[in-house]
């Protein structure tokens, strides 16, 4: 089948979709569920398609025109160039549908759970940890997204060792997957007399936040220890079995939740980390069968490798996985210049996934 008769069956689809929930006939309330979903995930491509159909009709009637001897010499001159103009922008309109036509991970729509682990590096890590962990506090903000704290482990001196938070709203996970892997920083710390650059990092996980629905955890694979809260917390800390751990016997994934004063909150939002974490270990799982032989694709998740380096004498921020780098780690830093790194990351893949569709 070619492309041309793929897009006229997609655009029929798309009519004989809109028909179909015109009409109301269906008796199933679910059948009307999953035929909108279908519409609207088609109707972007849809209105692609229609729009490059029209201007290629254009440019035909332009070509024509630019030909017709029987028009004036400016009738001539101004259909050319409109047939020039349309001969620019088809191209972008077809390579604009390829993308949309490109296979959609299913979780990109879905809001996340972020974790941010200390790595190597003493203090400076937990310092740089919470670095990150402002940096996506004020992305989110920035999109709109609400952001949740959900666990924090601190130093005390404004490091901290690990932290879980929900980041939610619409294609959160699209954005921040490529952010998964280890962070490295480069900076003189405020502890050192000598003025020597030290090397730290940090470990960022994205994870696509899931329901109950999504992934079935049977009671009886868990076991659910209480115990009391340690650390900076306020007055209620030590004074009741707040804490809670929840260890997911067939896997061995251990969550740990102490921050709310309700042994039910703590238990709900370590429950919430556990599905993401277990979800996502499918999914990688999944992913990996799959990429076996598209070794070159960012976004694999893989928390052990270097994706970022942040210089802060140099004043650069580098991404290893595309050789990117830009001179901007304070806005980086602020969220405000985060999305040219993300863009830059997305458009690879794209690329990526172009390329193998066409092998």
């Amino acid at each position: 089948m070619s492309l041309d008769q793929k897009l006229d069956r997609l655009l029929q689809r798309h009519q004989d979709l809109r028909d179909a929930l015109a009409s109301h006939t269906m008796a199933d309330p679910s059948d009307f569920a999953k035929l909108s979903k279908e519409y609207a995930d088609l109707s972007e491509v849809a209105e692609t398609i229609s729009h490059l159909r029209k201007q290629q009709h254009d440019l035909k009637e332009a070509e024509l025109l630019a030909h017709d001897n029987s028009l004036d010499v400016d009738m001539r001159e101004l259909a050319h160039q409109e047939w020039q103009n349309l001969k620019e922008l088809i191209p972008n309109l077809e390579h604009q549908i390829q993308l949309l036509l490109l296979p959609k991970d299913a979780d990109d729509d879905r809001s996340a759970i972020l974790e941010i682990r200390a790595g190597t590096g003493g203090e400076e890590a937990g310092l740089f940890a919470s670095d990150l962990l402002r940096m996506y506090q004020r992305y989110a903000a920035l999109k709109g997204w609400k952001f949740e704290l959900l666990n924090s482990t601190d130093t005390g001196l404004g490091a901290i060792r690990e932290a879980s938070a929900s980041i939610t709203g619409k294609g959160v996970f699209a954005r921040l997957k490529f952010e998964s892997g280890v962070h490295r920083v480069q900076r003189v710390p405020q502890t050192e007399a000598s003025g020597r650059i030290h090397t730290s990092a940090a470990t960022v996980a994205v994870l696509p936040e899931v329901e109950d629905v999504d992934i079935q955890i049977d009671e009886k694979d868990l076991q659910i220890d209480v115990y009391r809260a340690s650390g900076a917390g306020g007055q209620h800390v030590n004074t009741t079995d707040s804490a809670v751990r929840i260890t997911h016997i067939p896997t061995g994934v251990v969550v740990t939740q102490q921050d709310e004063r309700s042994q039910h909150k703590n238990k709900a939002k370590a429950m919430k980390i556990l599905r993401a974490r277990l979800y996502e270990a499918e999914r990688l799982r999944q992913e990996r069968e799959r990429a076996a032989s598209r070794k070159n694709q960012v976004g694999s998740g893989d928390r052990s490798e270097r994706i970022r380096t942040y210089n802060f004498p140099q004043g650069r921020v580098s991404d290893h996985r595309i050789n990117l780098t830009l001179y901007k780690i304070d806005p980086i830093l602020a969220g405000e210049a985060l999305d040219e790194i993300i863009d830059a990351l997305i458009s690879h893949d794209q690329a990526e996934k172009l390329a193998q569709a066409v092998e």
